[in-house]
């Protein structure tokens, strides 16, 4: 396994083919593997998707977030626990880089387990669970859940989860963190929770809901498995955690991501965003979806710095 360090600071990908033109187009990300990825360019993409791993940096300066209040976070999303490339000894090497952090929290942001056709390997609830179990922050290890939890077993994600001993938050805020360092930790419901008909969703989410538990003026950290609450997530939270996009998971050079699963297109597809002063970043998440490749998307784990 090759793990590399980064730090992004640079603006996020704007442009871009969208997930519903590609839809529209009879062409997911299978389609567009298939159409773009051949010989040794596939092998490549499902080596990239194995082996490497990446932890990236981000150094926020959230307007709402005090000056004061140091913090340092774990990002842990789009596990997929599943082989080829999501395997059990990988899960075990993912969790062990997670701990080498040292963060003072590690936050899980959903879809635990693989759904692909493609899967060499099952890895059962209670295996990633209890690698997950492992992970420690001396301000806790807190989860929400993705859309593949919901569609595919809710229950044994949960069932994983406490297990695990991880507290999940679902339209939850908890007031946490070092006397006269609080802040609010929220996590939001799936968005897209239940299949209603050909792309289109019905969410557990709560966004009002979740925000009325916030009852001091203590900063606010959201942890949503999808982007696309951004434009509806006031400025009274001072930072957003999403993953959900796999950064597109299939990026050539120079290009922007081919599908993304977003109504926004690439406009959230990854890294860090900022829109009318209000602050989100999203990760290109550790596992894959529909396809076992990565192409210009390494897996990567997120270190997320806040204050001074």
């Amino acid at each position: 396994m090759t793990i590399e360090f980064r730090d992004l600071t640079g603006p996020a990908i704007r442009d871009g083919v969208t997930r519903r033109s590609l839809l529209k187009a009879g062409l997911g990300i299978s389609g567009a593997a298939g159409l773009l990825l051949a010989g040794s360019t596939a092998a490549y993409a499902g080596v990239e998707a194995a082996t490497d791993l990446i932890i990236t940096d981000y150094w926020p300066v959230p307007s709402r977030w005090p000056a004061t209040h140091k913090l340092t976070i774990t990002v842990i999303a789009d596990l997929h626990a599943g082989g080829p490339n999501m395997g059990a000894a990988r899960v075990v090497q993912v969790v062990d880089a997670a701990n080498a952090l040292g963060s003072d929290l590690i936050v899980v942001l959903g879809d635990f387990f693989a759904t692909h056709k493609f899967i060499t390997e099952v890895v059962p609830h209670e295996a990633w669970g209890a690698e997950l179990g492992r992970l420690r922050a001396p301000l806790g290890v807190y989860a929400i859940f993705g859309n593949h939890d919901w569609w595919y077993d809710i229950n044994g994600t949960r069932a994983g989860l406490r297990r695990a001993g991880i507290q999940s938050l679902e339209n939850q805020a908890l007031l946490i963190g070092r006397p006269r360092q609080k802040f609010w930790l929220a996590g939001l419901g799936d968005q897209i929770a239940y299949w209603i008909g050909p792309n289109k969703f019905r969410g557990v989410d709560d966004l009002p809901g979740t925000l009325r538990q916030v009852h001091t003026d203590d900063p606010v950290i959201l942890l949503a498995h999808e982007p696309d609450i951004f434009p509806h997530v006031s400025d009274r939270v001072a930072l957003t955690l999403s993953g959900h996009t796999h950064g597109g998971q299939v990026k050539l050079p120079l290009m922007p991501p081919l599908w993304v699963p977003s109504e926004y297109g690439a406009r959230f597809a990854y890294g860090h965003i900022v829109e009318n002063d209000r602050h989100m970043i999203v990760s290109g998440g550790l596992g894959t979806s529909v396809v076992p490749l990565r192409l210009g998307v390494p897996p990567e784990i997120l270190r997320v710095r806040l204050g001074a």
